[in-house]
Formats: structure tokens, C-alpha cells, sequence
């Protein structure tokens, strides 16, 4: 039922997502007016299950072209603002600004906070992205894979925070090789799109086809604008890719170019650590030389502390991730007190996460 002067849908397109939609209509259902799901062909209890959940299921042909579903289920909705999310989303904060939609006009496109879960390392690690999911009625989506809303509607940051758990390995499988298959067949379309290439980049990544996916961030790179929401992850990425192909000294120089710029940045010195200590193992020669740089950056990671707002950004990075590798690295190298004072360091912040508190600190 419509509660204020603008209607307000949660929009979906799923297929096969049995395991999570649930999860996801109810997390949202108190804070809208309806909830549509455009079903693409699912095999399992998906349409059953968003039923018994409240939504309102439609049925569509899938035809490769993610833009094309969106767009069909924004038409279905028929809201003046729609929440976008994918099945294996779910609203963690942020409900209330949510139902404040209904009272403003829908004159922009939100971006709100995505929290990804990885499991590709030891732990779980978090990676938050500020993604456009708050759609207003007359916007459309472009774009065969990896889709975008209309660049000409101004964007605005609403404090909604979202988890999403279909980065982990056990669920990607199938989805990675529809991805490289769709990427492919957009590139063929636009092959000088960056955003294209940083979008293959990160699915050759995600299944360690390393040597294959630092062209395609090469790419997205040179082509690239300095000023593009995703460079910041795009860094990141082409320099730990490279690292993980041994190309350290390309991995150094672009490290050194974007330096200036990433200043505020915990995620750009963690990573510059890893890369520092990786090539300082390779060649054992330069380790009188990297060793206080990559103790330097891991420190610095500890003075910035988490900056959850930068594109690609790992919760930890700029806390017990960085003291958990410092208290590793001093213990390395014999330096029992050190590495004990981070290990504390590391225990601490890890308890303050849960509580939610700041992280900047140093050990005592």
C-alpha cells in the first residue's frame, strides 16, 4: 500500500535463487510499497518462495542482456523510486531511509553501500562498494553485463547498507563462466569500454587466472579516467594481479604513479606491503632495501585506519589485517616483543570491529 506522495518497489530479477530470496524480500518488505520479482527461468522454488514472501512474480525470457531484464521488471514495478537489488542481497541498515523515499522527489539516482563477502583468503574478508541501486521512475539501464543506470540523472549517497554473499567460491561457478561469456560478447560490441575490460579483469581474477587478467586491467587502466568511480579498485587490482604474475617492477611503477593520489587510502599501502614482501622473497637481494618500506606501509595502514567509503575498499585493511601482518613480519624476523605487541594490537581491533568502534590506533 503506497504511504506516502511517491510509490516505492523493491525490484528483482532472479533465476534459480532458492537458497537466498527469502532472506532478501523480507530484510526489505517493511520498508516499501511492493516488491517485484521478474523470474528468468528458474528451475528450483524460486517463484514460490517470493510468493509466500509477498512479492508480486512476473515471468521473463532470458536473452543474455542484463539491461533488458532490468529495465522489463522497472516497467512491471510501475514505482516512482525502485530498489534494485540482486536475489543474493539482503538490507543490513538503513530501512528508514529507505521509506523516506516516499516523501521525496524522484529527480536522482541513489548510491547506497554494498558490503561483498569474500572467501578467497584464510577468512572471510568484507569488500564495500558504493553501487547506484536507488532507481527513479524514467531511468533506464545500459549495458549487457555488469549494468549501468543513465549517466545523465545525478547521483546521491543514501545511508542504506547492503550485504551480498555471491562472491563466495562454492556459489560463483556457475556464474563466472555466464560472466566471461556476456563480458566477451560486450566487449566484441565495445572493445575500448574500460569499465568492460576492469569487469573481466575481476572475473579472471576471481578464478586466479592471473596471467589473463592483468591485460584487461592494463587496459581499463591506460583507457581509463583518473576520476572513475572504480579506479580505486582498479588499482588495487592491476597491482596485485601483477604482482601475482611476477611482474614487480611494472607493479612498482604503477604503484609509485598513483601514490599521490591514494594517499588516504589503507587499502592502497596494504597492498603496496604485500607487493613490497612478495618481491622481497623472489629476490632476497632487495630485502635490506624493502623491509622497512613494507613495515612503513603496514604501519601506515594502522594511522589511516578503515576507509569503508573508497571503491573496493576490504574491512581490515586499515586495522587487525595490517596488525596481524606486522605482528607476522616482526615475527619473521625474531623480533619476539614487536610481533607480540602487534598480536595484542590484532585482538583488540578484531573485538572492536564486533563492537563497531574506531580502529585507528597504534600498539602499545
Amino acid at each position: 500500500m503506497k504511504q506516502g506522495p511517491h510509490s516505492l518497489a523493491l525490484v528483482l530479477i532472479a533465476r534459480d535463487e532458492a537458497r537466498c530470496i527469502a532472506r532478501c524480500l523480507e530484510s526489505v518488505k517493511p520498508h516499501v510499497d511492493r516488491m517485484l520479482v521478474l523470474d528468468t527461468g528458474s528451475t528450483d522454488a524460486t517463484p514460490a518462495l517470493a510468493r509466500a514472501a509477498g512479492a508480486d512474480v512476473h515471468y521473463g525470457t532470458w536473452n543474455d542482456d542484463f539491461s533488458a531484464a532490468r529495465n522489463h521488471a522497472l516497467a512491471l514495478a510501475d514505482a516512482d523510486w525502485n530498489l534494485v537489488l540482486d536475489a543474493d542481497e539482503w538490507l543490513i541498515s538503513g530501512g528508514a531511509d529507505i521509506a523516506a523515499l516516499r516523501w521525496m522527489a524522484p529527480t536522482y539516482a541513489g548510491r547506497i553501500r554494498v558490503d561483498s563477502e569474500y572467501d578467497s583468503d584464510a577468512e572471510l574478508s568484507v569488500a564495500p562498494s558504493w553501487l547506484t541501486r536507488v532507481v527513479p521512475r524514467g531511468a533506464r539501464y545500459t549495458g549487457r553485463i555488469h549494468e549501468q543506470v543513465d549517466a545523465a540523472w545525478p547521483r546521491r549517497r543514501i545511508a542504506v547498507r547492503i550485504g551480498h554473499d555471491g562472491y563466495h567460491r562454492a556459489r560463483q561457478t556457475g556464474k563466472r563462466g555466464r560472466n566471461d561469456r556476456l563480458l566477451r560478447m560486450a566487449l566484441d560490441e565495445s572493445p575500448a569500454d574500460a569499465y568492460l575490460h576492469y569487469q573481466l579483469g575481476k572475473n579472471l581474477e576471481l578464478a586466479t587466472a592471473w596471467d589473463a587478467a592483468a591485460p584487461h586491467y592494463e587496459t581499463a587502466y591506460a583507457s581509463g579516467h583518473p576520476d572513475d568511480s572504480w579506479r580505486h579498485d582498479l588499482v588495487l587490482r592491476l597491482v596485485y594481479t601483477l604482482k601475482k604474475t611476477c611482474a614487480f617492477e611494472r607493479a612498482v611503477l604503477i604503484a609509485d604513479a598513483e601514490m599521490a593520489r591514494w594517499t588516504h587510502s589503507p587499502d592502497y599501502y596494504f597492498t603496496l606491503a604485500d607487493l613490497l614482501l612478495d618481491w622481497a622473497t623472489s629476490e632476497p637481494e632487495r630485502a635490506k632495501e624493502l623491509l622497512p618500506m613494507i613495515e612503513a606501509s603496514w604501519q601506515q595502514c594502522l594511522v589511516l585506519g578503515d576507509n569503508p567509503d573508497l571503491e573496493g575498499a576490504v574491512h581490515g585493511r586499515g586495522s587487525f589485517l595490517a596488525a596481524r601482518n606486522l605482528a607476522a613480519f616482526h615475527e619473521s624476523l625474531g623480533h619476539a616483543e614487536q610481533a607480540a605487541r602487534y598480536a595484542r594490537l590484532e585482538a583488540e581491533l578484531r573485538q572492536r570491529r564486533t563492537a563497531g568502534r574506531d580502529t585507528k590506533e597504534q600498539p602499545r
